[in-house]
């Protein structure tokens, strides 16, 4: 699931050759881009406007921002880049591909954009978040985001008393019932099909957890819109007001498979992400990864500070290379 925001003001697509490309205009890659740009580097982030918590009304767990809207957030991080030389583009990566070297060896990558511009950069920040794939219950994913949600620290609070029920996905959705018991007391776990031990089955007893192990038909909605509960498949009626449920996490690869970057399975079908090391590192020279793209569980606080990580490693990296041209360049001008 992800949702458009506003179309905001894009800045020219330089034509020049520039230090770093960011892909991906969430809270990974915008700090990312603005440690680049405090350290005079040219910077470029492609954004396609989709961030994975459009739907939310407000981020919470960031402590400063918490109960901040996220297009507010994402506005003033574009504003700081900017503040800094950086560069913020409105547009899809339709490929990203290395490209030759420049003359003194130094990594080179073209980024070609949905409508054919194209841009050269010298390492790439790929940012580009990760998919929330929802089970195929009927009048779900309407509410994604608001009474439909998956994180206790992203929305907990916000629902903290109400009716809850989790539809379970599988081993991800019993740690839910753990968590999500912690804010209410009327919490029903609908199985889905899924299996619960004996185990666990005696901890939802001792929690006051209730099991309904008939399949969930569809999400029914009140005279407002707004959830009252599911109907079963042999037409039982239950009255919620929350869901829950542990989405199959998926990063977000469009337009990158040219770069070849590497990329893992979770386990118990949690998802799939962008296999990366110490600060974002990856496996292809010149290419780093951050915030959920390859950290599916990181909320917005971690994505940044991943974001931050990754650009200022990048920036270091950048020094050594241009320190190895100009010794290069000085030792063959003197012999």
């Amino acid at each position: 699931m992800s949702a458009q925001t506003s179309r905001y003001e894009s800045d020219t697509l330089p034509t020049e050759t520039v230090d770093v490309v960011v892909i991906g205009g969430g809270a990974a890659g915008l700090n990312g881009a603005l440690m680049l740009a405090r350290s005079r580097r040219s910077v470029v982030v492609i954004d396609s406007g989709t961030p994975r918590n459009a739907p939310a009304a407000a981020m919470h767990g960031f402590i400063v921002l918490d109960g901040t809207p996220p297009p507010e957030i994402l506005n003033r991080g574009r504003q700081q880049v900017r503040e800094y030389g950086g560069r913020i583009v409105f547009g899809e990566v339709a490929t990203a591909e290395p490209a030759a070297p420049s003359a003194d060896g130094d990594l080179r990558f073209t980024v070609t954009l949905a409508d054919g511009r194209t841009l050269t950069a010298r390492r790439v920040l790929v940012a580009t978040g990760l998919r929330d794939v929802l089970p195929e219950v009927p009048g779900l994913a309407e509410h994604w985001g608001r009474s439909v949600v998956h994180c206790p620290y992203c929305h907990g609070w916000e629902v903290r008393d109400e009716s809850i029920g989790i539809l379970a996905t599988g081993p991800a959705s019993v740690h839910h019932a753990w968590l999500f018991r912690q804010l209410t007391e009327d919490l029903i776990y609908f199985t889905r099909g899924t299996e619960l031990d004996a185990d666990t089955r005696a901890r939802f007893a001792a929690r006051n957890i209730r099991i309904i192990e008939t399949n969930v038909k569809e999400v029914v909605n009140d005279d407002g819109g707004a959830v009252a509960g599911v109907r079963l498949t042999d037409g039982t009626f239950v009255e919620r007001r929350i869901l829950v449920v542990a989405t199959q996490m998926q990063a977000r690869t469009e337009g990158l498979e040219g770069l070849k970057l590497p990329t893992e399975d979770l386990p118990d079908n949690m998802g799939r992400r962008f296999a990366s090391a110490m600060a974002g590192t990856t496996e292809i020279p010149g290419v780093w990864v951050a915030g959920n793209a390859t950290d599916l569980t990181a909320q917005v606080g971690a994505s940044a500070a991943a974001g931050a990580l990754a650009g200022s490693h990048i920036n270091a990296l950048l020094a050594a290379a241009d320190t190895d041209a100009a010794l290069a360049a000085v030792q063959k001008t003197t012999g």
